[in-house]
């Protein structure tokens, strides 16, 4: 059975001039075709369900007696996960704040040797397009590489109903969403197979000491 995390990025209630909450419908969507898939179940990450409104403080800052129940309960469900679904609203030419912020909250570790999907969206024409590159950037240093193929929605108030329904050329736009996550599970099945064989974190181990595991050896002749 595989697992997959479908992270909702926005904290938007209401998308103007759209009566719902725009991120919700993409996010159902995602859920709802990864679901329907052979021993496969998927969960939506909603970041108005956590308490995130405070001095930021990632998971891994805490002492494990004081991690706040919220972000211990996600940081358990990011590590079992076989993979990520990342939906993503474009702000200024780049990710959702709300998702990068989430995201900021968990170490790379939880996520590395998966794979990741990026989804994006808009109520224009653009379909959110120009936020994946940033994403991918930002998904593959924090260990969840993502797949080449992407989903762009443009006018998504259109395209989806509010229970993540397609409203129009069903047949077309699960064709289109089937390829990327294809290659997300694929990857993502491919990935669990062979870390059964070796654990990757013995050949390449997460930073969990200092930042200054991350440099490379000092020359003598550096000044």
């Amino acid at each position: 059975m595989a697992h997959y995390l479908v992270f909702l990025g926005s904290t938007r209630t209401s998308t103007p001039p759209a009566p719902a909450r725009l991120g919700e419908r993409v996010s159902q969507t995602c859920k709802r075709l990864l679901s329907s898939l052979p021993d496969t179940t998927a969960e939506v990450i909603d970041p108005l369900t956590l308490d995130l409104n405070g001095p930021f403080k990632p998971h891994f800052a805490y002492a494990k007696k004081t991690v706040p129940d919220d972000l211990e309960a996600l940081a358990g469900k990011i590590e079992q996960a076989d993979g990520y679904v990342m939906v993503s609203p474009e702000y200024n030419h780049s990710m959702s704040p709300a998702l990068s912020h989430l995201l900021n909250h968990f170490g790379a570790s939880l996520f590395a040797f998966k794979p990741s999907a990026i989804v994006t969206y808009s109520m224009g024409q653009w379909g959110g397009a120009r936020a994946a590159v940033s994403m991918r950037a930002f998904l593959s240093e924090l260990g969840c590489l993502p797949v080449s193929a992407m989903i762009h929605i443009p006018k998504a108030q259109e395209a989806l109903n509010e229970d993540g329904q397609f409203a129009q050329e069903q047949e077309r736009w699960e064709s289109y969403f089937g390829r990327t996550l294809g290659q997300l599970t694929w990857w993502a099945e491919a990935a669990k197979a062979h870390k059964a064989e070796q654990d990757p974190t013995t050949l390449s181990p997460a930073f969990n000491k200092s930042p200054a595991q991350r440099n490379a050896p000092k020359n003598d002749d550096t000044f």
